[in-house]
């Protein structure tokens, strides 16, 4: 029946069939770590009628980790888990106490490989079908303590300026609070038409470029605005507006 190859986050055998429906569900779609706490944990729950074989790890920001080289200063336990049908497991995660700045967020990845049974079959069947395991990112969030301001309010107090690059219009996104804001989409609206902006995660006291799409000058319209939304500490997306100056 092969081997499962934990390190690989797949697992390939041959023709027909795929199943590529993860049987173990995260509880959220993000980790916040506060620095003032022994640890964080994620429930993972098992919804199908097989058992799974769970693998976790985290690493800084490498798409490419496997159990071996992913690197940060946080370990998960247990690392591996057969997690039953319908039932839950939980997951703790540890910091190290490897020095992280104290005046901003820090960001790593939490992945989490399922790791379905093999099917039972019989005869001619047995060598067709190919088995997936399927390997979750989520974002882990070390928040230092006391840092001034709040998330939700980082979101929002996000200043934007349009700019003119070359051929193209850019936004600069400016992020003055400690605080990692992910951005989950926007765009801009001049004369009641919509443009999107290529977005991507502001890291705290920076700023950054987003190309604006199919724009290649800045427009003469007076009223110019934004709509971005941003995703919450609880996942939740959460909308915002800011009037571009002129």
């Amino acid at each position: 029946m092969g081997k499962f190859i934990l390190r690989t986050g797949i697992i390939f055998a041959f023709l027909l069939t795929v199943n590529a429906n993860a049987n173990v569900v995260i509880n959220g779609t993000r980790v916040i770590y506060n620095a003032q706490e022994n640890e964080a944990t994620v429930r993972l729950t098992n919804v199908s009628s097989t058992p799974s074989l769970v693998q976790v790890w985290l690493d800084s920001g490498d798409m490419q980790s496997t159990p071996e080289t992913g690197k940060s200063p946080f370990i998960a336990t247990p690392p591996i888990a057969r997690v039953e049908p319908n039932k839950a497991q939980t997951v703790r995660i540890i910091y190290t106490r490897e020095p992280l700045p104290q005046d901003r967020e820090s960001v790593f990845w939490l992945n989490v490989l399922d790791v379905p049974p093999m099917p039972v079959t019989k005869g001619a069947d047995d060598a067709n079908y190919m088995q997936l395991a399927i390997r979750s990112r989520l974002k882990l969030f070390y928040r230092p303590k006391d840092l001034p301001g709040s998330p939700l309010n980082a979101a929002a107090n996000v200043r934007w300026e349009l700019l003119q690059k070359q051929d193209s219009v850019i936004l600069l996104a400016t992020n003055d609070a400690p605080f990692y804001v992910s951005m989950d989409h926007a765009d801009l609206t001049i004369a009641d038409k919509n443009y999107v902006v290529n977005t991507e995660m502001l890291p705290p006291r920076s700023s950054k470029e987003f190309l604006v799409r199919d724009l290649l000058t800045i427009p003469s319209a007076p009223n110019l605005q934004l709509h971005y939304a941003t995703v919450n500490d609880f996942g939740s997306v959460v909308l915002h507006d800011f009037n571009l100056p002129r």
